[in-house]
């Protein structure tokens, strides 16, 4: 777990500038939670907790716009403190909390719950708001409320908003406070008792389709939208060819529109579904190879601006049963850095700093969130990686509560060693043990 250190040395690491790409060989003190001070320190001199961390990577801290944290409702999936252990074990100083939780987050007692909860933990978590009450997609929020409460935007998550007129009036309420609605883009008509994407695959398999129309549809409405409120829009975990080509086209006619994606539709097709794994069963589903091609592109020419987890905890009688009746949704905190690293950065798609720019930079200007910066006298928010350290995803370590991961037993390479927030800081038990 985290601890304190109000006097704190980074010593023998690389400041990582994410916008140039610039390493700087360079020590950092923490006092008090900012940064003192950046450049050569003799440790003789330092009186304070030393942390060794030679050639590794100083970041910007890392944050995951995407997490489902259960609680309150669901508390034997994750909890709040749980899930923030599983987001410090990732690399992460913040997270944002998805409103699917029992009670839904839809009235500012419950956003104040999911702060007041966190307040003592290393990760700040930004609660996420319901864009309807109980997120029916009925009835809007009170979305004044919930924005003085700390809601850091507004959405149903999985509960998509099928009511158009319900969606303009949320966009031009939401558009007071310049805070984005976040879109799960399905026409669950289309979609409907579907369970992997509509192809050759789920024929030769014999499951139910969810074709790509399902999302692409939606988002040409929310496109729509859009323009018609001058609105702000995010669309949450794309995953379509058609898809990246919409929201590149509404970018350029300069709509407020941005995107994410997870890694995992980046590299996995629905060929992986032939398994029959289910924790590879997650919405929307994997895709075709063209539609993951396309996503790649988006990623190197800017349309997507965010990569994130989906962090969606289940236990394992949940998800240990037939393919048709699990749920949707894999848990992602702990290995959405070193997934990004070894099947991106690794693989030569995207340069490192692009890749920490999307799990740092990007998030946060889509939230209106402060951006870390590391120099003399900010805010201690940061993240130490090293990318060359390859380990094997062991189920029985995690921090989550869960561990319907399709990555157990896969060897990784990258993985953080080291975050500090404010006065708090974690470190990996590996480097404890140096």
């Amino acid at each position: 777990m985290s601890e304190k250190a109000t006097k704190l040395l980074l010593r023998g690491g690389k400041i990582l500038n994410p916008t140039t790409g610039e390493q700087t060989p360079a020590d950092l003190v923490v006092v008090n939670g900012k940064i003192d001070k950046i450049g050569v320190i003799a440790t003789s001199e330092f009186q304070g907790k030393i942390i060794e961390v030679p050639g590794q990577l100083i970041l910007p801290g890392l944050i995951d716009m995407h997490v489902h944290l259960r609680e309150p409702g669901r508390e034997d999936q994750e909890t709040i403190t749980s899930g923030c252990a599983a987001a410090m074990a990732g690399g992460l100083t913040e997270i944002c909390a998805m409103p699917d939780t029992d009670p839904a987050c839809d009235k500012q007692e419950v956003v104040r719950f999911v702060k007041k909860r966190a307040e003592q933990e290393l990760v700040n978590v930004h609660p996420i708001a319901a864009l309807t009450k109980k997120r029916a997609g009925a009835e809007l929020t009170e979305m004044a409320e919930l924005q003085r409460a700390g809601a850091v935007a507004f959405s149903d998550d999985e509960g998509p908003v099928v009511n158009s007129a319900v969606m303009r009036r949320a966009l031009e309420y939401a558009g007071m406070y310049n805070l984005p609605i976040i879109a799960h883009c399905e026409d669950l008509h289309l979609s409907a008792k579907g369970q992997i994407n509509e192809s050759i695959v789920s024929t030769r398999l014999g499951l139910m389709p969810i074709p790509g129309a399902a999302e692409e549809v939606m988002i040409a409405r929310d496109i729509a939208l859009a323009r018609l409120t001058d609105g702000r829009i995010h669309f949450a975990h794309i995953s379509t060819r058609r898809s990246v080509e919409l929201i590149r086209s509404a970018k350029q006619e300069g709509l407020k529109i941005t995107c994410e994606v997870t890694p995992y539709h980046l590299f996995l097709t629905d060929e992986a579904m032939t398994t029959f794994d289910t924790n590879l069963k997650i919405n929307p589903p994997l895709r075709q190879p063209d539609d993951r091609d396309a996503l790649l592109e988006g990623l190197i020419d800017g349309t997507i601006d965010a990569l994130v987890s989906d962090h969606s905890p289940y236990s394992i009688e949940e998800k240990d049963v037939e393919f048709a009746e699990a749920p949707f949704g894999m848990i992602g905190l702990e290995t959405l850095l070193p997934l990004v690293n070894t099947h991106l950065v690794k693989k030569g798609t995207i340069p490192l700093e692009k890749a920490i720019s999307l799990l740092s930079i990007g998030p946060r200007k889509v939230l209106n969130l402060d951006i870390p910066v590391i120099k003399e006298g900010a805010a201690a928010n940061l993240t130490v990686f090293d990318p060359s350290c390859s380990f094997t995803v062991e189920i029985d370590k995690f921090y989550s509560k869960s561990n319907n991961t399709a990555f157990a037993g896969q060897t990784l390479t990258g993985q953080a060693t080291c975050v500090i927030n404010r006065s708090l800081y974690w470190m990996s038990d590996a480097e404890k043990k140096k």
